[in-house]
């Protein structure tokens, strides 16, 4: 199995960037989308530094929407790559990126080219040799059937009142100030795969987290008492059951929920992992921060199978 995301890197980071590996298949082979930039004279992939405030995978969907007008949604998580530039080191983080049907059209700025070939073809194009190590990564999981993947993302909600200042009933309790805007930051990143599926406590902190989603997506939300506290803690089965049940919904979907909910959300996951990829799920409480995210990338062609995991942070104040 290839390395995958977050790989740490050896010194200080001086840029960070992220972009993605488009592909396809055409009657059952493997395509990339391989793209030139006429500034450096080399064939690379579609990618870009940060924006001020913005997360890895955003920046990824951003940049392939700027350079070659698809609109992505991101995939399985692939190698990121180092290497050195004039202000000092560089890392870019890769993931994979489903395009189906649209065309490529390079901004004629930054791109003046944007070819798809077969992968062999783009080892021989790419002027980086580091950016083989991604395609190497993209191309197992194309080998081994896993490329295809959908998202169950898994997020506790934003900062909230304290327990201890909070005088009405606790699924009233709200979200502060920061939280609020960690909500934003969250639907922004959550962006990036843009799932059409939301089960939700709710309770208000809850709630109030997935709106700002719910509003740039428009997804079908759903509450459900099984994820909120009391209700777990009475009968947490019926929680198990939520997460055992998404599986067999075989569609991208956000489960938001709660910190004492969160271990027995995490071993439905753990019991669908590798022993490799389970031991990347946190152990420990609290599990996630306020307004942190898992994204347990599932196979599409065994649906029951979660293939890699990611954890970000979106945002914190």
């Amino acid at each position: 199995m290839p390395a995958t995301a977050g790989e740490a890197a050896p010194e200080h980071l001086a840029v960070r960037a992220a972009g993605a590996l488009c592909w396809r298949t055409v009657n059952g082979s493997l395509e990339v989308l391989i793209i030139h930039r006429p500034r450096y004279q080399d064939w690379s992939w579609p990618k870009g530094k940060l924006d001020d405030g913005e997360t890895l995978p955003e920046a990824a969907v951003r940049e392939v929407e700027e350079e070659v007008g698809l609109t992505v949604k991101l995939g399985l998580p692939l190698p990121s790559i180092h290497y050195r530039v004039n202000s000092g080191l560089k890392e870019v983080q890769y993931w994979a990126a489903q395009v189906n049907g649209a065309d490529a059209v390079p901004d004629g700025d930054e791109v003046d080219r944007a070819e798809w070939v077969a992968p062999d073809k783009a080892r021989g194009m790419l002027s980086n040799p580091s950016d083989i190590g991604p395609l190497d990564a993209l191309e197992y999981w194309h080998d081994h059937g896993d490329l295809p993947t959908w998202p169950i993302i898994l997020l506790r909600h934003a900062k909230a009142k304290p327990r201890s200042t909070w005088t009405l009933a606790e699924g009233d309790r709200t979200l502060v100030a920061s939280g609020h805007r960690q909500a934003k930051a969250v639907g922004r990143l959550l962006s990036a795969w843009r799932p059409k599926r939301v089960l939700t406590s709710p309770w208000v902190r809850c709630v109030q987290t997935v709106k700002p989603y719910a509003k740039m997506a428009d997804p079908k939300v759903k509450q459900i008492d099984a994820l909120t506290e009391a209700a777990h803690k009475r009968q947490p089965k019926k929680a198990r059951a939520v997460a055992e049940g998404v599986f067999d919904k075989r569609k991208p979907v956000i489960i938001c929920s709660h910190r004492p909910v969160l271990p027995t959300l995490l071993t439905v996951f753990a019991e669908r992992m590798s022993d490799v990829e389970a031991a990347k799920l946190p152990v420990s409480d609290p599990y996630l921060t306020p307004g942190e995210v898992l994204i347990l990338h599932v196979s599409a062609q065994d649906n029951q199978r979660i293939v890699a995991v990611e954890q970000i942070k979106p945002y914190d104040d």
